[in-house]
């Protein structure tokens, strides 16, 4: 005889009872728990210059706000934390809570990649994807129009856009391009301002 192994489903009320430390993130996705570290210096730095380029453009247009490192719960298993994120006056206004935490997806989302099997290629839902396919899925699914992945080591965004109701890659930028956005009118940084020599 066999026995079945259930799989263990996390909440956000699991994790109250975790250790809480400066340096560690805990995000669910599906009911799958992730746990990171703090990120080296040149991951918080290009997040930390994506913040700044959306910061400034919308401090001058009074569009939206940049969110660093935002907390997001948009369900009991479902609790993210990317990068940086963009939220337009409007969205924010209907997604955020008292705790300042929001609690349904903004526009754009942003992530920086860090290396590593345990961060790139960290197994989720037992069906062997990895937690950027994971998160991918999630954002399509919940409706984020514009998602960026930063990936620091080769000096490229990748750009995800809507389309018929998910998101599609749209571009792979490098070094030489100009990251744009439909989202943000007249909004345009050099990808080579967004990562350290």
């Amino acid at each position: 005889m066999t026995q079945a192994t259930a799989q263990i489903r996390w909440t956000i009320h699991d994790l109250e009872v975790l250790p809480q430390s400066e340096g560690t993130r805990y995000e669910i996705i599906d009911g799958e728990l992730f746990v990171t570290r703090s990120p080296h210096r040149r991951h918080q730095q290009a997040a930390g210059r994506v913040f700044a380029a959306l910061d400034t453009w919308s401090a001058e247009t009074g569009l939206g706000e940049a969110i660093p490192a935002p907390g997001i719960v948009v369900s009991d298993a479902d609790s993210v934390i990317p990068d940086v994120a963009w939220v337009s006056n409007e969205r924010l206004a209907l997604i955020e809570d008292e705790a300042g935490h929001l609690t349904d997806f903004p526009e754009l989302v942003v992530e920086v990649l860090s290396p590593g099997p345990n961060n790139i290629r960290r197994d989720c839902l037992g069906h062997g994807c990895t937690e950027r396919e994971a998160k991918l899925k999630l954002y399509s699914i919940r409706g984020v129009q514009e998602y960026w992945i930063c990936d620091r080591f080769t000096r490229q965004v990748e750009v995800y856009r809507r389309q018929a109701a998910q998101l599609v890659l749209s571009a792979t930028l490098l070094d030489q391009d100009a990251l744009t956005s439909p989202l943000l009118p007249g909004f345009s940084c050099q990808v080579e301002h967004l990562f350290s020599r």
